[in-house]
C-alpha cells in the first residue's frame, strides 16, 4: 500500500494568505502547505480521504486521475469543499463516483452541493452517498475500512484505520475505544495544529502523547499551521520515529 500526502496543512494553508510571517515567507518547499488530504493506492483500489479546495492542485501535481471512493472525516470546508472537480474523474472514468460519509456530514454536502443531487443537467459531480457509522468497518476491494469515532472540539468526527494506516486529523480527543482500534498500526498519520495548546486540536505535544499511546512503527505530523513554525526547527523536537507529512511526500507500507 502507497500513502501520498496530498496536503498537510490546516485549513487556510501555507503561505496564509496576506500573512508576513517567516514560515509564510519561507523559501523552503517543506514549508508549503495545501489543506490536509491523502491518497491510498493498493494493487486494487484507489481510495481519496477528504476532498478539500485544494483537490484539483493536489491531483494535477501528482498526476493522479483515478478514485475508486472518497472518505470524508467531517464537513469543514477545507475537507469537503472541493468536491465540484471530482466532475473530471467522472468524465475520465466514465462512472459515478462513491463517497463514504456519516449521515451528519451527508445532509452538509446535500446542502452546499444540491445543484449536484437535485438535477439531471449533463457535466454536474456524480457522487453516491454512502451512510457509514463509526466503529462499523467494511471491506473494498483488497482493503479493510475502519471508521473510528473522535473528537474535534466538541464536534465528533472519523477518523479512520485502513490495514496498516490510522489517519487521523482535526482531532483534539481519542477515547479508549478509538486509542483501542487505532493502536498498533505500521504507520500513524495525526494532525498537531501548533506548538500552543489549541481548543479543538491537538497540539504537538498532544499528538506526541496519542503517538506513544498509539504505538505504530512509525508516526507522521499533519495539519500543521504556520503557527508551528519553520519545519527545519519544530522536527527537532520529534523522536526517532515519528517526522514531519509534507505535501507530494510517498510512504509505503
Amino acid at each position: 500500500m502507497k500513502i501520498i500526502a496530498l496536503g498537510t496543512g490546516t485549513s487556510q494553508g501555507i503561505p496564509m494568505i496576506g500573512c508576513k510571517c517567516e514560515v509564510c515567507l519561507s523559501p523552503d518547499p517543506q514549508d508549503n502547505r495545501l489543506r490536509s488530504s491523502i491518497y491510498i493506492e493498493t494493487e486494487k483500489s484507489k481510495v481519496l480521504i477528504d476532498i478539500g479546495p485544494d483537490f484539483r492542485t493536489q491531483f494535477l501535481n501528482n498526476g493522479l486521475d483515478t478514485i475508486d471512493l472518497v472518505l470524508i472525516t467531517h464537513e469543514h470546508n477545507d475537507h469537503i469543499i472541493g468536491l465540484d472537480d471530482i466532475r473530471a474523474i467522472n468524465f475520465t472514468q466514465k462512472k459515478t463516483i462513491p463517497i463514504y460519509a456519516e449521515q451528519r456530514v451527508a445532509a452538509q454536502l446535500k446542502d452546499r452541493f444540491s445543484y449536484a443531487f437535485n438535477s439531471a443537467i449533463l457535466g454536474l459531480p456524480r457522487v453516491d452517498l454512502i451512510d457509514i457509522t463509526e466503529n462499523n468497518s467494511f471491506d473494498y476491494n483488497d482493503i479493510d475500512i475502519l471508521p473510528v469515532r473522535i473528537m474535534h472540539g466538541r464536534l465528533p468526527i472519523l477518523a479512520y484505520r485502513i490495514n496498516d494506516l490510522s489517519y487521523v486529523t482535526d482531532g483534539s480527543y481519542i477515547d479508549e475505544a478509538g486509542i483501542e482500534a487505532l493502536s498498533g498500526s505500521k504507520v500513524l498519520i495525526i494532525n498537531a495544529l501548533r506548538k500552543e495548546q489549541h481548543p479543538t486540536h491537538f497540539n504537538l505535544e498532544g499528538a506526541l502523547d496519542m503517538i506513544r499511546m498509539l504505538k505504530p512503527e512509525k508516526a507522521y505530523i499533519t495539519h500543521i499551521s504556520h503557527s508551528m513554525g519553520l519545519t527545519k526547527d519544530w522536527t527537532k523536537l520529534l523522536p526517532d520515529n515519528v517526522f514531519p507529512l509534507i505535501d507530494g511526500m510517498h510512504i509505503n507500507i
